[in-house]
């Protein structure tokens, strides 16, 4: 389900469900959540790398499971409360499991295949991006009415600029790695097969360089945590007026309306 693996300074983590393409269910959720959390408290590593198996970065949340009362039940238990204010003094976990969390040290994200709807959303948690030359990135979601919800139309348009993330969020549709490289939605373009290669040689180089100065650097360049606790609060009340949508988009998916690329 997750492979978590250490090399050196570097600590990897696999999404490894390639039968769902690596869809998301609450079970991996919480196992991606709680390993996020282990690694930013670990003093024996520096840098994290997450990738997925089989050759698909991520598909996003298991549409299947969404369509269940299973799914429904872990997304009913993440309504962010009032007092939840900072996502590192009081970590919570998002539907995707690490994403409403601020880490203190880099994370980067290798991309083979598909990243796409939550998939892209945990793409855009990461903080690189090392992406094969024929994957994709998307907000495919979108043809289903199901809306982001772990920090996609907070994340994105950091990234990429408004207009281009207003693009992609309606949309919808596919983008490639070299037009991803121009929006900045893409740091690295490597040949298939090879993204966590380099994405682990470039964490390798981070952790090479003073920790202290580069993490208060890596700090100071974000978003403060009350301004993106704000932010995913907003985009999660937002969400919450359309997720019955959401709801009979998944149980159409899980249906087979998928299949083929069809979902009309």
């Amino acid at each position: 389900m997750l492979q978590i693996e250490t090399r050196g300074r570097v600590r990897i983590w696999t999404i490894d469900r390639p039968e769902a393409r690596n869809a998301v269910h609450p079970l991996l959720a919480r196992a991606l959540y709680e390993a996020a959390l282990a690694f930013d408290l670990d003093d024996t590593v520096d840098v994290a790398v997450l990738t997925g198996a089989g050759g698909t970065f991520c598909a996003g949340f298991d549409l299947k499971a969404a369509a269940t009362g299973a799914g429904v039940e872990w997304l009913d238990s993440l309504t962010l409360s009032e007092d939840w204010v900072d996502p590192v003094a009081r970590p919570r976990p998002g539907p995707m499991g690490p994403t409403r969390l601020m880490l203190s040290k880099p994370v980067i994200a290798a991309i083979e295949g598909h990243a796409v709807a939550g998939g892209l959303e945990l793409a855009l948690w990461c903080d690189m991006r090392v992406v094969a030359r024929d994957a994709i990135l998307g907000v495919f979601c979108r043809r289903w009415g199901v809306p982001l919800i772990d920090g996609g139309t907070v994340r994105l348009p950091k990234i990429v600029g408004q207009g281009r993330a207003n693009d992609m969020i309606l949309t919808g549709r596919g983008v490639r790695s070299d037009e991803g490289a121009i929006m900045g939605l893409v740091d690295r373009i490597t040949d298939p097969g090879k993204a966590l290669e380099i994405a682990v040689g470039l964490a390798e180089g981070l952790t090479r360089f003073p920790q202290g100065c580069m993490r208060a650097d890596f700090l100071s360049a974000r978003m403060t945590p009350p301004a993106l606790a704000a932010a995913l609060r907003r985009e999660w009340d937002s969400a919450g007026m359309v997720m019955a949508e959401g709801v009979a988009g998944a149980t159409r998916f899980a249906k087979g309306e998928g299949r083929g690329g069809r979902f009309d």
